[in-house]
């Protein structure tokens, strides 16, 4: 299965926005009630919210792509844009989404990469993200790849206020390549 990883332009505000809700609602539709999920997505994946994204200097938005289909997604943040200001030696990975049919078939691993390689790049010491302390599936798969907790914040869902759990991951050699 040959995926490739292509950064989102403009032009790609409705694919993202398609990408974005579908992903969001099969990974927390069950566990959220649609009031919440429906203000929670209105919000966040507006045309004006992604057109905001796109055209920050400090994010990037990244497309994986199976036989020309979108499946998934990344967002990273540096300096100004993260949602949490860490410091300017900090890379934020604010999303990875992939569709539910494409799971276990490591796609989230690629666009994971793609934030580490970025990250090095970038010359950053350490990479950070949120995540929902319920969300077992991506707690897991962030300790796998290195993250320790460090801290919480609160995200909000609608009216829901939930506990995301803060990771990090330092990393060693900056510079060096990420792919050994």
């Amino acid at each position: 299965m040959e995926i490739t990883i292509n950064r989102a332009t403009r032009q790609d505000i409705r694919t993202l926005q398609e990408i974005g809700t579908t992903t969001f609602l099969e990974t927390f539709a069950e566990v959220n009630s649609e009031q919440d999920m429906k203000a929670y997505l209105e919000e966040s994946f507006s045309i004006a919210k992604l057109t905001a994204e796109l055209e920050n200097k400090d994010s990037q938005l990244y497309f994986a792509l199976y036989e020309g289909r979108v499946i998934g997604y990344l967002k990273i943040n540096l300096g100004q844009a993260q949602t949490e200001k860490q410091g300017l030696d900090a890379l934020e990975i604010e999303r990875i989404y992939v569709l539910k049919e494409f799971h276990r078939q490591k796609v989230g691993q690629l666009l994971y990469q793609k934030a580490i390689d970025i990250a090095y790049e970038i010359k950053a010491t350490y990479v950070w993200l949120g995540v929902w302390e319920k969300n077992h599936r991506a707690l897991a798969f962030y300790e796998k790849n290195g993250f320790v907790t460090f801290d919480q914040h609160i995200f909000r869902l609608g009216s829901d206020e939930q506990t995301d759990l803060m990771m990090k991951k330092v990393l060693s050699g900056v510079g060096e390549s990420a792919i050994a």
